[in-house]
């Protein structure tokens, strides 16, 4: 009788372990499906918007300065500033985009998102004062003091540039932190599941 009651017991137990271990698979496969949606949808797509951007703006400073709005020197040194900004975000995106959210493990994603999240805050930060503000100021130059058309106020003239940089930025800023928080996202859910520790946030 005990013997029988010992064979049931061990029956249940691995009846419950299977069934753990099939709630395991899947709750790991929809984390996973979880992690990728958030990197296409905003890591990913904020890298197409550069492209996309940075296209434009190529097309955009040649007519300008076909159309005399800026000076050549502005113009190139303009189009070197896109290029690079879109180099610099490629490289940030490269580990990110190498990721196989369904095959890789935690602890890799974990340390890839961790830098991606690291360096993306930081390439705004160092951007802005040095490439942007100085960009801006020139800008500003370009269009009130070079090309001012005669009695114009130049400071009432910076203030089109001001405006577009302004609107620019908080559109930026606003894909930029949808970005970051996407990372930041998957960084927690990570360490909710498996605990791994998020030494790089």
């Amino acid at each position: 009788m005990e013997e029988m009651n010992f064979e049931e017991m061990r029956n249940q137990f691995a009846i419950l372990k299977e069934q753990l271990n099939k709630q395991e698979i899947v709750n790991d496969r929809l984390l996973r499906e979880s992690m990728k949606t958030k990197s296409q949808q905003n890591i990913n797509q904020s890298k197409t918007r550069v492209w996309v951007a940075a296209f434009l703006c190529v097309i955009l400073f040649p007519l300008s300065y076909l159309n005399n709005v800026w000076s050549l020197p502005f113009a190139l040194v303009s189009g070197l500033i896109v290029i690079f900004c879109v180099v610099c975000t490629s490289l940030i995106h490269r580990h990110v985009d190498k990721l196989d959210f369904m095959k890789d493990d935690f602890i890799t994603v974990a340390r890839v998102m961790a830098k991606f999240k690291r360096q993306y805050d930081n390439w705004l930060h160092y951007a802005f004062p040095v490439i942007i503000l100085p960009w801006v100021i020139w800008a500003c130059y370009e269009n009130a003091w070079r090309r001012n058309p005669g009695g114009a106020n130049p400071w009432m003239m910076c203030i089109p540039i001001i405006v577009g940089v302004a609107i620019g930025a908080i559109i930026g800023y606003h894909f930029h932190r949808k970005a970051v928080n996407a990372a930041q996202d998957i960084l927690d859910e990570i360490e909710e599941k498996g605990g791994v520790p998020n030494e790089n946030n």
